[in-house]
């Protein structure tokens, strides 16, 4: 059988941008759902678990702590058979990176945005491309399959999917990459977790990136979203830093050396938003979404790139073991639904226990 021709296009440029490399993130191997089954079952466990800034051998263990550092709660598991850990914590650049290599950097359209997408009268998919290096020529591109991985703001969701739209949980977060050259002060240079303050409705997750910067992200109740969310200047910058030492005030140390190590150019805010999963309509076309442009889930879960790695993976089994495009995306959706449906439901209620205000 002659395999597919793929392209990606990658809205990111080949070198990581500034802003998005400043965070670890989680892939979980207690279960088998876990991000670290999917990197076995694609044969890059090794080379993933190479660039692990923590790997939890024996056990998972993600801490919650109050304002004084005293600890609340471990959360424990342990590997699941034939894991080597039951969970580890990876930059984001790394893992783009272990993926990128396995896919072939050759098939990948750097600096290009899909920004929207229709379904021609022949039954393929048209989508079109934004990019600063294309020519008019090279602006859309037709395809048998679209597979979408544009994330949780995706704009061929909006496209296709008009009304699916984010649902903002009530949470703001301000964060951002802070350097130790000389190392990370304990305890969070060997654990990673939250830390929670007294019914005042703030916490603060907090996990190391290398051998000498931490990421952390200060979050909060707020009524609205708070504008704007893109941080435009290193003065602004500040600003948020500031914002987050006073509302972290009640947060001993380190937690404010964090913040006065904190690199201005790596500083964030978001809004916590999700939304619930879907199952898919080929009606709309041969195009099938994967990850947060499906099921987006809030960073409190911890789980939103074991998702994703688990919905490629599926989809790619479920396409070559069926005998027909309805097949596969009906036996896709039986397994990534209940799976996400499961983990937004987790993430609400570690939202709803980080963020309690009151008695």
């Amino acid at each position: 059988m002659t395999p597919p021709s793929i392209t990606v296009y990658e809205r990111d440029a080949n070198v990581v941008p500034a802003g998005r490399e400043g965070y670890t993130i989680s892939l979980a191997g207690h279960d088998e759902t876990g991000g670290l089954y999917a990197a076995r079952d694609l044969g890059i466990l090794d080379d993933v678990m190479k660039h692990a800034v923590q790997s939890f051998g024996n056990k998972f263990e993600f801490t919650m702590w109050n304002s004084s550092w005293s600890e609340l709660l471990t959360q424990k598991h342990e590997p699941a058979p034939g894991l080597p850990a039951s969970g580890i914590r990876i930059a984001r650049k790394k893992l783009r990176q272990v993926l990128t290599d396995v896919v072939g950097r050759e098939r990948v359209i750097w600096n290009t945005t899909c920004v929207d997408a229709e379904r021609l009268h022949n039954g393929r998919m048209l989508v079109k491309l934004s990019g600063s290096h294309l020519s008019e020529n090279d602006s859309t591109a037709e395809c048998d399959l679209l597979i979408i991985a544009d994330g949780a703001s995706s704009k061929l969701r909006a496209s296709l999917r008009p009304n699916d739209t984010l649902q903002y949980t009530g949470i703001m977060q301000k964060g951002g990459l802070a350097i130790f050259p000389n190392g990370i002060p304990k305890p969070v240079d060997e654990k990673w977790g939250l830390i929670v303050s007294s019914g005042k409705g703030v916490a603060c997750f907090l996990s190391p990136y290398d051998e000498t910067s931490v990421s952390w992200g200060l979050s909060y109740r707020a009524p609205t979203i708070e504008e704007p969310l893109r941080i435009s200047s290193i003065e602004e910058a500040q600003s948020v830093i500031e914002e987050s030492k006073e509302l972290g005030k009640e947060f001993v140390e380190p937690f404010q050396s964090i913040l006065d190590a904190t690199d201005p150019k790596s500083v964030s805010r978001l809004a916590a938003r999700d939304k619930q999963p879907f199952s898919h309509d080929l009606s709309l076309g041969p195009a099938i979404f994967i990850g947060d442009s499906n099921h987006a889930i809030t960073p409190f879960s911890g789980y939103g790139a074991s998702l994703a790695m688990k919905d490629g993976w599926d989809l790619a089994t479920h396409l070559c073991g069926s005998q027909s495009l309805e097949e596969a995306v009906k036996a896709y959706d039986a397994t990534s639904i209940p799976r996400a449906t499961k983990m937004l439901k987790e993430s609400r209620q570690r939202i709803d226990m980080s963020h309690v205000t009151g008695l």
